[in-house]
C-alpha cells in the first residue's frame, strides 16, 4: 500500500504539471473514493493547490456534507459548497416526475458542469474519483461523475480503495460506511448492484486481472449465475472505457 501511495502521488503531481496546471479541482461527497482522491492531490500538490466542491442536492444525506467537511478539516484544503438543487430542479420543472436513473444522470452531470466550470475559473485539473470496481461494471454517469481529466484510482478496486484510505489515513467512520452515490433517500451502491464490493471484487480480480475461465471461476466457488451477471455489465458497459469513436475518412 505504501508503494501504491507513493505511486498515486507522483502521478497527481506529474500529470497536473504536464497538461499544464498547478491545481487540482475535486468533488467531494462525503464518501471514500473522493476522501481518498482529495488526500492524495493534498500530498501531491499542498493543501493550498487543492478545492475539494461540495455539491449537495435537497435530498442528499446530511451525513454527507458533515462527511465531505471533516475531511476539508482535517486536511486544511480550501473548499466550496454549490448546491445542485436549483439548477437541477429548473430542468426538472420541465418534465415533472421521471425515473430515479435519469434524475441521477442529471446530477452527476450537473456536478461535473459545476467543477470544469470552477476549473476554468481557477485554472485547475478536474481529478476524477471512480475506483476500477465502478468503472469495469459501469456503475457511473458518462460525462458525469466518470468525467475528469486524470483519475489516480482508476485501478484500484473498491477493497484497495478501502485499504489505501486507511492507509492514508481516512476516518474510519467514511471508510466504514455503505458506499452510496446519494441520489435518493436511503440509496446504496450494493443495493443497486444487487452484490457486495468485497465478493464482486474477488470474482474481477480472478475474472479481468488473472483471465480465469468460467471453469476455473466455478472452481473458486463463484455461481454461475454471479458470473453470468458480471460478465453482462462488463459487455454492456464497455463503450463507457472508451473515448467517442470518430469516423475516419483517411487511410
Amino acid at each position: 500500500m505504501e508503494k501504491i501511495k507513493q505511486t498515486l502521488i507522483d502521478f497527481v503531481r506529474s500529470e497536473t504539471i504536464k497538461a499544464g496546471f498547478s491545481k487540482a479541482i475535486i468533488g467531494l461527497s462525503g464518501g471514500v473514493d473522493s476522501a481518498l482522491v482529495v488526500s492524495l492531490a493534498t500530498e501531491a500538490l499542498g493543501k493550498q493547490n487543492v478545492l475539494a466542491v461540495l455539491m449537495p442536492y435537497k435530498t442528499s444525506s446530511p451525513d454527507s456534507l458533515t462527511d465531505a467537511k471533516l475531511i476539508v478539516e482535517m486536511l486544511g484544503i480550501r473548499s466550496e459548497i454549490v448546491a445542485i438543487t436549483p439548477m437541477v430542479d429548473a430542468y426538472l420543472m420541465k418534465y415533472g416526475e421521471i425515473s430515479p436513473l435519469r434524475k441521477g444522470n442529471i446530477m452527476a452531470r450537473q456536478r461535473m458542469i459545476v467543477l470544469y466550470d470552477i476549473s476554468a475559473r481557477e485554472n485547475g485539473i478536474v481529478v476524477g474519483t471512480s475506483n476500477k470496481t465502478e468503472i469495469l461494471l459501469g456503475y457511473g454517469t458518462l460525462f458525469g461523475d466518470t468525467a475528469c481529466g486524470i483519475n489516480p484510482i482508476g485501478e484500484l478496486y473498491k477493497t484497495d480503495v478501502w485499504r489505501l484510505a486507511e492507509e492514508i489515513g481516512v476516518p474510519k467512520k467514511i471508510i466504514e460506511k455503505h458506499p452510496t452515490a446519494d441520489l435518493w433517500e436511503g440509496q446504496t451502491d450494493e443495493q443497486e448492484l444487487g452484490f457486495e464490493y468485497r465478493r464482486v471484487d474477488k470474482l474481477l480480480r480472478a475474472m479481468v486481472d488473472e483471465k480465469k475461465n468460467e471453469q476455473e471461476l466455478h472452481s473458486l466457488g463463484f455461481e454461475k449465475d454471479f458470473i453470468t451477471k458480471v460478465q453482462k455489465l462488463i459487455a454492456k458497459n464497455e463503450f463507457k472505457q472508451r473515448t467517442p469513436l470518430i469516423a475516419r475518412l483517411t487511410k
